[in-house]
């Protein structure tokens, strides 16, 4: 089978793992010899976002993932992740979102920038990321990997939309000046308990590293970021496994909290 070829059947397998949420086998057996590189599981997940955009789902933003230095080192890399966030992955602060939408979910809160500026250059820097982000605010994000069991390596979530799924963004935006990206706190709570927690510099010493590395990254494939983007710059903490009428709310210093609901 040719590269093309291979290419494109991994990426309806991830598709259709997706639809009929049935998780597939890992899929880098699948990618053998010289195929098996992080631009080809790429390329896997742009003929699925291309599939997505001819659908007329909107491309809203990004996900930054592989963003803890302990994960990186697990999966042998030294560099983070992009997924592509579309609208219809977006749920309100507290809104009920179905559980059944997903395969074996897991949930890890954030700050997500907004844009008001495109980030088109070749290089960036803190004040090009600080001058073009319009607010930040508190986000969860609902990852949940395609493949079997969460067994999965750099190419396999590389390929599978960095694992993405879904999110959910704070109502009350505050302004980067108003904020300590490095050393606020974070607590996720499930029913008043604390299952995770940690501090914004848990996301690459910084979360604007983050930012600063993904601005290069997609100015160098071709999907610059645009005014109007949402980012989500990494985990503060530990991700934690979802069940059937889960509700986490997570505190960040600096923010209003934000819940996410999940229903039975």
């Amino acid at each position: 089978m040719s590269i093309e070829n291979l290419i494109a059947s991994i990426a309806k397998s991830l598709t259709d793992a997706e639809r009929n949420a049935v998780a597939i086998s890992p899929i880098r057996s699948t990618l053998e010899g010289n195929h098996a590189n992080v631009d080809v599981a790429y390329a896997i997940q742009e003929i699925n976002t291309l599939q997505a955009l001819a659908q007329g789902r909107r491309l809203v933003g990004r996900k930054i993932g592989l963003t803890s230095k302990v994960v990186q080192t697990q999966l042998g890399v030294d560099q983070p992740d992009f997924g592509m966030l579309f609208a219809d992955m977006a749920y309100g602060d507290g809104a009920t979102i179905p559980f059944e939408r997903f395969i074996q979910p897991k949930v890890e809160a954030e700050i997500a920038l907004v844009l008001q500026h495109d980030l088109n250059k070749e290089q960036h820097n803190y004040a090009d990321i600080i001058s073009a982000t319009a607010y930040a605010l508190p986000a969860i994000e609902i990852v949940d990997s395609r493949i079997e069991n969460w067994k999965i390596s750099l190419l396999d979530t590389v390929a599978d939309n960095a694992s993405s799924a879904a999110f959910v963004l704070g109502s009350q935006p505050v302004k980067l000046e108003n904020l300590d990206l490095v050393n606020c706190t974070m607590r996720m709570l499930r029913d008043e308990k604390v299952v995770s927690q940690g501090q914004g510099k848990a996301c690459l010493a910084n979360p604007l590293n983050a930012a600063v590395w993904l601005a290069d990254e997609m100015v160098r494939r071709g999907r610059p970021l645009l005014a109007g983007d949402i980012v989500l710059t990494g985990a503060l903490g530990p991700m934690v496994v979802v069940q059937s009428g889960d509700e986490f709310t997570v505190e960040i210093d600096g923010f209003t909290a934000v819940t996410a609901t999940f229903g039975k």
